[in-house]
């Protein structure tokens, strides 16, 4: 093992392409004092077995900018440490059997041309023009993506140890850890098997299929876990052509790669088998497991399908192994939600090795500098909530993620395994109405109410959506009546104490030191001015405040606030998510359902504690769907009560598609979509929430300061966009905006906008520093969708009542 050291700044657990990485950043950034434990050899736990394609092209812009990295770093790596890694360029094909997956690809390729790639559609012809072995018979075409390429998985991780090493790292081998020691809610030191203990405040728990088993030992959840996963090796094959471009077939759920003139075919399993990482033997170096063949026969029909000529290759090795998923098949990275020091990058869903590159870059940013400099709220292990790390969750939702992953990608799709987690308080009534739910962050919320059976049924396209006629009943509702929505899952955090205020008015941009029961609209902003957090918060009363956030940010919220609350005094921080239910109660008529309980001339903007049915209720004047109406916060065990009120006044239920429909319609922003991180408050246009001279400032202040004395660089604008004949296109996210022809950015969201018969969107397009917005918006505009160039008309204002008058009531 060598000598042990007895402390250090930062202990890495897992000598795998992942650990390996983090280590080889954290040497290039000069971070001192990095020591990095493998239990045996290093690449001894799933990275020697793994098949080592590089693809850069992922489902979201942000993963795709993650992964990009590998194209550069992986030719670089080997001339700087001296141990070549066996990378090049392939080029790709991503082959489609159905026109809706063409669909799918073409929205792709824009995507990957967004990112900087050489991506886009091709025939079937052209397809077999490029890989002749291709069965062409009922090929509908192919995406092509040169940036393709595959990487010699040892010899890549070599390469990062060689460089770590070179720059300071200690690698220690044959060192199992037995626990990270975790006191006061922080690290305090990792206990090796041998009873050794190196005291460290920083650990990053990179043991892969095992990380779960060793996260759990500390009480800390790491929602991943491992499957059998399996791939053959064929004998040599003559004549194969080179390069040989790595082909996914994804309808059969497979891929092929050449490797050394032989091939190796895998897939992703449709019912696969969880791998016990506790199991006498489980942790086993270079652990291979029993072959499988019936396991694996659908992946060798789909291969000779594809590629006929595999029927004349015999197999030379069968390899199956442990690789971990995670339930939405991303990656968990970053530092533990309610564990200071506790950092984690694992569960890689066999994609591990191309990302490895911007996981160990991303990784040292955070160590070393408290966040990374882009935005990866995607792959933030703090979106992810302690009951979807369980075991009995994890076995059945990711044996799902598996098999899903080369499935069409359908927007508004809904996993099917892993539900009624969490439950409001108003379930039952809400299915007793038509609700048709999903699990937006694994809360069970009603997304559209189905007025007949044939409106319950999820059918998945990439054209008009089946739930769009129920949505458009709801928005209408909502114009002309009154409408209830379940907000209870919304993350409530409560800020009491002397130091509250304090705290608060450091955080938040804008001044929340104002009279009791008036909510301030705000942001919290990062160093560099970008968005960490959207919310409102509540004066409750001197000393106490609300703060309310996203239900998918509501760990995330909550460590940013406790990480910063250290230096105040006199400061407690509550969740009391599940104590208080919320109804929103929207629409012109909402003053009429609450009856003699309406608020007379509440302004907007305030919280009064009114009566409902013998239930104390707290009445706030927002609205995030523009109407008149109230966000009524209720006790949890009494929300039932309350509704029934509601419902007997005539009040119509909403489902989250419709909300989000008429938030659109309004311009309002959706951290995580429209504004995050990488976003300031003037360029996401929401400036008008920013104090600037509040006394004492509030962080971010200085960078946003350089700013408007600079100018911003980008700008959201929002979008119409006219189909043809007037139909309404489905517009997503990362669409491609086009400006007199030149590509300038990419939408961020964008929705149906019933109230005002128009397909509509956000997106940030570049502008000269001064450039006003009239300006901005003179020239032509365009959106790609699918492939298709479509018209889009900038908006120099919300197209839903503009001034606010409806959502103010005039006061």
């Amino acid at each position: 093992m060598g000598d042990i050291p007895d402390g250090a700044e930062t202990v890495i657990i897992g000598g795998g392409v992942i650990g390996l990485s983090v280590a080889y950043h954290l040497a290039k950034r000069g971070a001192p004092d990095v020591v990095l434990l493998e239990r045996n050899r290093l690449t001894s736990g799933t990275s020697w077995h793994a098949a080592g394609i590089v693809g850069p092209l992922r489902a979201s812009m942000n993963l795709t900018r993650l992964s990009v990295y590998a194209t550069e770093l992986f030719a670089a790596i080997g001339q700087e440490t001296g141990q070549a890694t066996g990378y090049r360029r392939t080029g790709g094909l991503w082959l489609a059997r159905t026109a809706d997956r063409m669909v799918e690809l073409e929205r792709m390729a824009a995507m990957g041309a967004l990112a900087g790639l050489d991506a886009y559609t091709i025939g079937p012809a052209e397809a077999v023009d490029r890989l002749p072995l291709l069965q062409r018979g009922d090929l509908a075409g192919a995406l092509w993506m040169a940036e393709d390429g595959q990487v010699n998985p040892v010899d890549l991780c070599m390469a990062y140890a060689r460089g770590a090493r070179a720059g300071g790292v200690r690698i220690h081998e044959d060192t199992p850890v037995r626990t990270v020691r975790v006191e006061g809610g922080a690290v305090r030191a990792v206990e090796l098997a041998s009873g050794e203990e190196i005291r460290c405040d920083k650990v990053v728990n990179c043991a892969g299929a095992w990380a779960h088993a060793l996260g759990r030992r500390s009480g800390v959840d790491v929602p991943l876990q491992a499957v059998e996963h399996m791939y053959v090796v064929t004998d040599p094959i003559d004549g194969l052509p080179q390069p040989f471009p790595i082909v996914r077939d994804l309808e059969g759920g497979i891929y092929i790669k050449e490797d050394a003139g032989k091939l190796v075919l895998g897939g992703f399993e449709p019912d696969a088998k969880p791998f016990d990482a506790e199991a006498p033997g489980a942790d086993a170096p270079f652990l291979e497991l029993p072959e499988d063949w019936d396991q694996f026969e659908p992946f060798m029909t789909a291969g000779l399908h594809c590629l006929p000529a595999l029927a004349e290759a015999g197999i030379q090795h069968f390899m199956c192994g442990p690789e971990s998923f995670t339930p939405d098949t991303r990656q968990v990275m970053g530092e533990v939600p309610d564990c200071r020091g506790y950092f984690v990058a694992a569960g890689f869903n066999s994609i591990g090795i191309v990302s490895s590159a911007g996981a160990g870059r991303v990784m040292a940013e955070w160590l070393l500098d408290g966040a990374p400099a882009m935005d990866v709220w995607e792959v933030d292990i703090a979106r992810f909530e302690p009951d979807m790390a369980t075991p009995a969750f994890l076995r059945a939702r990711v044996q799902e993620a598996v098999a899903g992953q080369l499935d069409m990608h359908w927007p508004y799709k809904q996993m099917k395994t892993g539900r009624d987690l969490r439950q409001t308080p108003m379930h039952e009534a809400w299915r007793g109405m038509g609700a048709v739910f999903g699990a937006p962050a694994g809360w069970e919320r009603p997304l559209w109410f189905a007025q007949d059976t044939a409106e319950t049924a999820p059918r998945y396209s990439y054209g008009d959506q089946p739930w769009w006629p129920a949505a458009e009943r709801e928005c209408r509702a909502a114009m002309d009546g009154a409408v209830l929505i379940d907000l209870s899952p919304f993350g409530k955090l409560e800020i009491a104490g002397p130091g509250a205020k304090e705290l608060l008015q450091r955080l938040c941009a804008n001044d929340v030191d104002v009279a009791p029961g008036r909510v301030v609209y705000t942001q919290m902003l990062n160093r560099r001015g970008g968005i960490e957090a959207d919310a409102t918060v509540t004066r409750l009363a001197a000393e106490r405040f609300r703060f309310v956030g996203g239900a998918p940010t509501r760990r995330r919220d909550l460590a940013w606030l406790r990480r910063h609350a250290d230096r105040f005094d006199g400061v407690d921080i509550r969740d009391v998510t599940r104590d208080v239910a919320v109804i929103g109660l929207m629409g012109p008529k909402a003053a009429d359902v609450l009856g003699a309980a309406a608020p007379t001339g509440q302004p907007f903007g305030t919280s009064v504690e009114i009566d409902v049915a013998g239930v104390p209720v707290r009445a706030a004047r927002v609205s995030f769907v523009g109407e008149f109406g109230w966000e009524l916060y209720v006790p949890w065990d009494r929300a039932g009560d309350v509704l029934t009120k509601l419902l007997e006044a005539d009040a119509r239920p909403m489902g989250l598609h419709a909300v989000d429909c008429c938030r659109m319609e309004k311009g309002f922003r959706h951290w995580g979509h429209d504004i995050g991180p990488e976003e300031t408050p003037l360029e996401a246009g929401l400036g008008f929430a920013v104090a600037w001279d509040k006394p004492g400032g509030f962080l971010g202040r200085e960078a946003l300061l350089q700013q408007r004395e600079a100018g911003v660089g980008k700008r959201l604008l929002q979008f119409a966009v006219d189909g043809p004949d007037g139909a309404h296109p489905l517009l997503l996210h990362d669409e491609p905006i086009f400006r007199d022809g030149q590509l300038v950015g990419r939408t961020t969201s964008g929705a149906r906008g019933f109230r005002t018969g128009r397909a509509l969107c956000l997106g940030y397009v570049p502008c000269a520093p001064g450039e006003g917005l009239r300006d901005l918006m003179q020239g032509r505009f365009e959106i790609g969708v699918a492939g298709a160039r479509l018209d889009m008309t900038p908006l120099p204002a919300a197209p839903y009542d503009p001034t606010g008058a409806r959502m103010r009531g005039g006061n």
